[in-house]
């Protein structure tokens, strides 16, 4: 990742999550899936994907009639970004009082349980 990743905000992460899943997208079709989970008025909509457009977070296409914008950044890459600021700030760069944290706070199902036994058994390999 090249570019300065910049902290997205609750809000601006719904609107990621939106992008990330629909694909390119305007304000309105945006705006309108934010609408199902809560209100919103357009303009604020409208006011915060040009705000992200200025921290780098999202691309504007001003091709055609309506601006179609997407994410910068994949979710992958904003996921890897927020987890190491939490990790730094919260848990004082340690891993395991973060796993520890969130394994005990957090009901766990046997199938991720399993992910997380082959991800430490393939760490453990690696090392």
């Amino acid at each position: 990742m090249d570019k300065k990743l910049n902290k997205p905000t609750d809000a601006e992460l719904e609107i990621l999550h939106i992008l990330w899943t629909k694909g390119e997208s305007t304000v309105r079709e945006v705006h309108n899936e934010l609408s199902k989970v809560k209100e919103s008025a357009y303009t604020t909509t409208l006011k915060l994907m040009q705000i992200m457009l200025g921290k780098g977070l999202l691309r504007r296409n001003s091709n055609n009639k309506s601006h179609i914008y997407c994410p910068v950044f994949s979710e992958d890459d904003i996921q890897k970004g927020l987890l190491r600021k939490l990790m730094e700030t919260a848990y004082a760069g340690s891993t395991s009082k973060l796993v520890l944290q969130a394994l005990g706070n957090h009901k766990t199902s046997r199938e991720e349980l399993e992910e997380i036994k082959k991800l430490i058994i393939r760490l453990e390999k690696g090392s």
